[in-house]
């Protein structure tokens, strides 16, 4: 026997019962954002490896350490996208739609990293994420941030998930806020870990998200952003926390938030749960000001989010969320005999069109009476529909419950159809 070819590491399959529930969860971030007015938009996996360089950053850890980078024939650097953002920015840069115009975009589908696999986080992952172009004022980035509060309603998740805010500021107070924590945190270079060290001149901001805990009790007396604010970022931030305050969303500012990728500014929020085990983030985002000008577009205001699907699919598996998964079929049809096998696509066509919803399978293989209805029994259908030369000549359908203790009955056709619009109701 030959060896099996594998899944490559930290990419995985998504298997018949697992994908009832994507699909679940995929309809209703479609019909959610869709109500708020925002349209899809969709762009290859591959971009040119200068688009997230010049977007992400250079010292950034994806760019440095996790893209999927390769050279194709002629010799271009091309990179399986890690992230949306960027893309769209790229994508409406391209064909015109951020030119004085204001938008709102969706997107949804598989990007990758080369991290350290481990639960809900993948080399290959799914993501879904929104972004908006052309508005400046605060009143979009309330509306971005009462969309994801609506999500989780949608998915009953709403008490497991808490808001953390911040505000980075302008580029320019950013800069300034930059150089008093590096001042800072070369005073307490010997208490830094390696990671940070190598953090601290390239990204410092970065260095506020360490894990370890010597860092985190330095930082408790490091310079604080808010500090450092310009007035202009400090007035969006209070018209923000207002909006929030007024729809009743519950927020924490937190002052040491900051987003893993260099284009941010001003509003950055992650949703969090600790339903998880540690604590994790389930949807992350911000505004990104200058990004449509540093890839070649007319500058344009912009805000938006991401959220991963896996970690989002864990989490509503942990908090049972998940609600009722639609069987894959109502009815297995068995057919006994030619004539009746050569039907039976015919009238479960029919079923379907007079039932709206319906889910017909059709025995296929050929078999007896007994290999049929041991197919019916190992399917998901409720009821076997059984068709023979006398059904066809009578013009009659016989049905069997597979999940209850019923009696098997004989009914016309239309009987029939009666029956299966309720089973698809119930």
């Amino acid at each position: 026997m030959a060896k099996q070819i594998q899944a490559i590491r930290g990419m995985n399959d998504c298997l018949p019962g697992d994908t009832q529930v994507w699909q679940k969860v995929e309809n209703i971030l479609r019909e959610t954002v869709s109500s708020f007015g925002y349209q899809e938009i969709r762009f290859p996996i591959v971009e040119s490896t200068d688009l997230f360089k010049r977007s992400i950053g250079e010292v950034t850890d994806i760019v440095e350490k996790e893209m999927y980078t390769f050279a194709d024939h002629n010799g271009d650097s091309l990179t399986l996208r890690p992230e949306g953002t960027a893309v769209c920015v790229r994508a409406g840069n391209q064909n015109g739609l951020l030119y004085n115009q204001e938008q709102r975009l969706w997107y949804m589908g598989p990007m990758f990293r080369h991290e350290r696999p481990q639960k809900g986080r993948y080399r290959q992952f799914h993501q879904f994420g929104l972004e908006t172009f052309g508005i400046a004022t605060a009143d979009i980035d309330a509306e971005v941030i009462l969309l994801t509060a609506q999500l989780w309603q949608q998915f009953g998740i709403s008490e497991h998930v808490r808001l953390e805010l911040n505000s980075l500021g302008s580029n320019e107070a950013r800069a300034e806020y930059r150089e008093a924590l590096i001042s800072y945190l070369e005073q307490h270079v010997d208490v830094l870990d390696e990671d940070s060290k190598r953090r601290m001149h390239s990204n410092p901001l970065r260095v506020l998200d360490s894990k370890n805990p010597d860092v985190q009790a330095i930082l408790v007396d490091a310079p604080k952003l808010s500090e450092h604010l310009d007035a202009e970022s400090k007035e969006h931030f209070a018209n923000l926390c207002e909006r929030l305050d007024a729809a009743g969303v519950i927020y924490t500012v937190n002052e040491r938030l900051v987003r893993g990728l260099d284009y941010y500014n001003r509003t950055v929020f992650e949703w969090v749960t600790d339903s998880l085990g540690a604590q994790g983030t389930v949807c992350a985002g911000g505004r990104y000001d200058g990004l449509v000008e540093q890839l070649g577009g007319k500058s344009s205001p912009a805000v938006g989010f991401a959220m991963g699907l896996e970690r989002l699919v864990l989490l509503l598996q942990a908090l049972e969320c998940v609600g009722d998964i639609r069987r894959s079929a109502d009815v297995y049809l068995a057919a006994m005999g030619d004539k009746a096998s050569i039907q039976a696509p015919i009238i479960a066509a029919k079923l379907r069109a007079d039932v709206p919803g319906l889910r017909v399978m059709v025995h296929a293989g050929g078999g007896n009476f007994k290999k049929q209805l041991k197919r019916a029994d190992k399917s998901d259908a409720v009821v076997a529909l059984i068709i023979g030369e006398d059904e066809l000549e009578q013009g009659v359908v016989t049905v069997k419950y597979l999940r209850e203790r019923k009696e098997q009955v004989t009914l016309e056709l239309e009987q029939v159809k009666t029956l299966l619009a309720e089973l698809v109701q119930s």
